[in-house]
């Protein structure tokens, strides 16, 4: 026996301790591993930082910013006042019916230009997306110009058509809280809803018509039940995005004093004196324990849409339905969804552009059009700054976060290293964070961070990398796994490295997932609002508050103007995107 292997007899743990170094040694000695360490860290600090921090400040009992003492006293507070429970109702109500009616709205769409014959159904498809385009705060405040109930241009049409004595519909209250918010969300509902209709396999309702069912018959015994984990999916999502969502609710909810969760955030953080961050940080802990269990649920339902897939590899065509005589109809309920989403809010904002002052329009309003809102845009420097801000965020955001998802997707995708279900699951933590609770915890955390970061434009940049990482890691995942591993094998046997393969082959192989994840990321970022208003700084203005407190002083000429030239350039990179999404198949 050789002296090691007598040592190893007498002490069985050395071996053990020797194999552990090996794979340490192993792991380490793989460029792969580093860039894993470093993404891993950069990822696990951007997600669980502010998560820590947000905890932090709901137990604490001194301000922002000063060094204080644990405490349960902020959740006492919060959440044992009686006025806790109307709060928990409202946004509640809130979730679910702005997240039913936006299934509703896009499982009708979908099914119309997807399953039937009817006239222009293929337009319908296309332009169900266009909402996309408009900020969620300007279609909230073109739809407060179209039926507020003193002035809106809807309200005032019906009370001098009928001669009411005052117009039908009041915005400020929770139907119209819902319906708005129902139109906001119904574009990401269809994408949901209309993916799963085009990859269901024919065959299966073909099978019920041949055994004497009829197209009732058919769609409720067949295609809605395999459609119903996509339709819960959809529901499950749009709750979650409706609960901590604080456009719509910043604009209808707080002058119709409905108070929800992300509206009691702003009262306590930015709308009383003194503020009270501690409590607010309360609240965010309480709208992302929700957030985070609604999300598990369309984690959970979206499995179900897997288990759920008829997707063969037969080619084939989703099973359409000939409406006859009623196919003129179904186009009219189309148009209609697509009045409400698109044509009404985009016409009220060009209207109100070039109005002199906001008011309902009459014969002599058309001899006094302007231009003077857009001159307006041409002359302030304030809106200048913001345009510069907005871009540097969206251009400079977009970059790093796609860089990031490209990194981890192939982590998560390409590799076996051990930890990368981790890294995936570190990326989707901000998925289930509210933009409103998110800030809470970069105050906190940021405000004494050795960098100085507080207050400035950075803190924005940090946010919106945090928030959209899962955004740009799906857009790059759905495409690097069409990327043939030989590919990566003939690189390394020629010679090149890890960050060689990666820059020369993987990247010019993801360029339409990675380009049309960075213009996405950057229409997104343009439009931001609900995390920014906390974090701005008076030199760091971004357009989403700009556009938010040129509202609260009246200039609704100057906001509609802003809000069509953000329009303007969101369309111009969407082009961009679609023209991207489809380079590989040329």
């Amino acid at each position: 026996m050789s002296a090691n292997e007598r040592i190893l007899a007498a002490d069985p743990s050395l071996l053990s301790t020797a194999w552990s170094r090996t794979r340490i040694g192993s792991f380490l000695s793989q460029p792969i591993s580093w860039v894993f360490l470093l993404v891993g860290g950069i990822i696990g600090f951007l997600s669980l930082y502010p998560t820590f921090f947000l905890f932090y400040g709901s137990v604490m009992d001194a301000p922002l910013g000063v060094p204080g003492h644990f405490t349960l006293q902020n959740y006492v507070k919060a959440y044992g006042d009686p006025e806790a429970y109307p709060l928990l109702l409202n946004s509640f109500i809130f979730g679910l019916g702005a997240a039913g009616l936006s299934v509703i709205f896009a499982l009708a769409l979908a099914w119309i230009t997807i399953r039937t014959n009817a006239p222009f159904r293929r337009l319908f498809e296309l332009t169900a997306i266009i909402p996309n385009i408009l900020p969620p705060i300007l279609v909230s405040i073109s739809w407060v110009m179209l039926l507020n109930p003193s002035n809106g241009l809807i309200n005032g049409l019906f009370v001098k058509v009928l001669g009411l004595e005052k117009g039908p519909f009041n915005i400020y209250s929770m139907a119209g809280l819902i319906f708005v918010e129902a139109l906001i969300l119904t574009p990401l509902a269809f994408l949901i809803i209309a993916a799963a209709l085009k990859s269901m396999d024919p065959s299966l309702e073909e099978s019920a018509k041949t055994l004497g069912s009829g197209e009732l018959g058919v769609m409720s015994r067949i295609t809605f039940p395999l459609m119903r984990p996509a339709i819960l999916a959809a529901a499950t999502l749009n709750f979650v995005r409706a609960v901590e969502s604080f456009d719509t609710p910043a604009i209808i909810a707080l002058p119709a004093r409905i108070e929800v969760f992300t509206t009691k955030i702003w009262r306590e953080a930015l709308g009383s004196f003194p503020t009270n961050h501690n409590l607010a940080a309360t609240y965010g802990v309480g709208i992302l324990m929700v957030a985070l269990l609604f999300v598990y649920l369309y984690r959970r339902f979206t499995s179900q849409v897997e288990s759920f897939s008829t997707v063969t590899g037969k080619g084939f065509r989703p099973h359409q339905i000939d409406l006859g005589n009623w196919k003129y109809l179904a186009s009219a309920v189309a148009f209609l969804l697509l009045l409400l989403l698109v044509v009404l809010p985009i016409l009220v904002l060009l209207l109100v552009a070039i109005l002199p002052y906001y008011h309902v329009p009459t014969w002599q309003t058309w001899n006094n059009l302007t231009l003077d809102h857009f001159r307006y845009i041409w002359a302030t420097p304030r809106v200048h700054r913001a345009f510069a801000n907005s871009l540097f965020l969206a251009l400079m955001g977009a970059t790093v976060c796609m860089l990031l998802a490209s990194l981890a997707s192939y982590i998560t995708v390409r590799t076996k290293l051990a930890g990368r279900g981790i890294l995936e699951g570190l990326v989707f933590i901000p998925w289930a964070f509210p933009g409103t609770a998110l800030a809470l915890g970069l105050l906190w955390a940021y405000i004494d961070f050795p960098i100085p970061v507080y207050a400035t434009i950075w803190i924005i940049l940090i946010a919106y990398v945090t928030r959209f990482l899962p955004y740009g890691m799906r857009a790059v995942s759905s495409t690097i796994i069409q990327v043939h591993k030989e590919l990566e094998e003939a690189s390394v046997a020629c010679g090149a490295g890890f960050l060689a393969t990666f820059r020369r082959v993987l990247i010019p192989m993801m360029r339409p997932g990675v380009m049309a994840g960075w213009i996405i990321l950057v229409t997104i970022f343009m439009r931001e609002f609900s995390a920014t208003l906390f974090l701005y700084s008076p030199g760091s203005e971004p357009l989403g508050p700009l556009l938010y407190f040129l509202y609260l002083d009246g200039m609704r000429g100057r906001v509609a103007a802003i809000g069509l030239v953000i329009s303007v350039i969101s369309v111009v990179l969407i082009a961009i995107a679609q023209r991207y999404s489809h380079w590989d198949a040329k």
